[in-house]
C-alpha cells in the first residue's frame, strides 16, 4: 500500500505544473489526502471492517471534499486535480494513470446492488465536471470532455463531449490523423487533452490546426538540415524524442503544406 502511495505522490509532478516538491504535494493537496485516505479505507473494507472503512471515507468527505466508497477499486497512479465535489460509487473501477478533475461524478443509474457504476480502464482523463453515470466501460486512454455527461461504453483513445455524451474523434473515425497529431503531440512533450477537428470549441480546433503546423514545419526543416549536410556543412544535432514507428509524413498522403495566402482564405 505503501508504494502505491509513494507513487501517487509522484505522478502528481507529471500532470500539475503547479507542482515544486514531495512535500508541498504530501501537505497541500486534497486529491493525494482522499487517494492515501481511501487505500486505508478499502484496506479496512477488504477485510471486513465495514464501519471503520465507511468513517475513515466520511473523515475523508470531511477534509477533502472528494466522496469516495471504501469499495471502490483503483489502480496506480490516481490523480484527482483540485478534487472538490468529485464523487465515485462502491462498484467504480479505476485503472492505471487515471486523471479526474473537480465535480466529476462516477455514478450509477440503478438502486440494483451489483455492478452498477462506471469501469475506467488505464490512461483515462475525465474533465472537470463531466457525469460517468451506469455500469459502463471507458476504453483505455480515452477523453471525457468538461461537463459531458457518459451513458454508453466508449471506445479506446476516442474523446467524447456535450449532453449527452458523443464521440468527436476517435482511431475508427480518422485513424492517420488520430495517430499523427497523438504521435507529434507525445514528441512536444504537450498532451492534446479533449481536441478534436469536429469539436464545438475554437480553441482545441486552433490547437489542432498549430500541431499540424508545426508538423509540416518540423518535417521541413528535417529536409533543409539534409539538403545542408549533402553540401557539406555541419548541422547541430539536437537531442529531440524520436516519434519512431509512430510518424506519419504529410507528404507520404499526397498533401502539400498550404501557403499563407491559402491559410488565410
Amino acid at each position: 500500500m505503501f508504494g502505491r502511495i509513494r507513487e501517487d505522490i509522484k505522478c502528481v509532478f507529471e500532470r500539475d505544473p503547479a507542482a515544486r516538491n514531495s512535500f508541498e504535494v504530501l501537505t497541500t493537496y486534497p486529491g493525494v489526502h482522499a487517494v492515501i485516505l481511501h487505500r486505508i479505507a478499502h484496506w479496512y473494507w477488504t477485510h471486513g471492517l465495514k464501519w471503520l472503512a465507511r468513517v475513515t471515507g466520511m473523515f475523508s468527505r470531511w477534509l477533502t471534499g472528494i466522496e469516495i466508497h471504501p469499495g471502490a477499486i483503483i489502480g496506480r497512479r490516481f490523480f484527482i486535480d483540485h478534487g472538490m465535489g468529485v464523487v465515485i460509487g462502491e462498484t467504480a473501477e479505476i485503472g492505471d494513470n487515471v486523471t479526474l478533475y473537480h465535480g466529476v461524478t462516477l455514478g450509477g443509474t440503478t438502486w440494483d446492488k451489483g455492478k452498477r457504476h462506471p469501469t475506467l480502464e488505464d490512461d483515462v482523463v475525465v474533465g472537470a465536471g463531466a457525469k460517468v453515470l451506469g455500469p459502463i466501460t471507458i476504453g483505455e486512454g480515452a477523453r471525457i470532455g468538461s461537463n459531458a455527461v457518459v451513458v454508453k461504453d466508449v471506445p479506446e483513445e476516442a474523446t467524447v463531449v456535450g449532453i449527452p455524451g458523443r464521440i468527436v474523434s476517435s482511431p475508427e473515425i480518422d485513424p492517420e490523423t488520430h495517430k499523427r497529431r497523438k504521435a507529434f503531440a507525445n514528441k512536444i512533450g504537450f498532451d492534446a487533452y479533449g481536441t478534436s477537428q469536429d469539436m464545438p470549441d475554437p480553441v482545441a480546433n486552433a490547437i489542432d490546426r498549430l500541431l499540424d503546423h508545426v508538423h509540416v514545419m518540423d518535417n521541413h526543416m528535417e529536409d533543409m538540415c539534409q539538403a545542408l549536410k549533402k553540401l557539406g556543412m555541419e548541422v547541430p544535432v539536437v537531442d529531440l524524442p524520436d516519434l519512431g514507428p509512430c510518424e506519419i509524413n504529410i507528404r507520404e498522403k499526397g498533401e502539400k503544406p498550404k501557403s499563407d495566402t491559402e491559410s488565410a482564405d
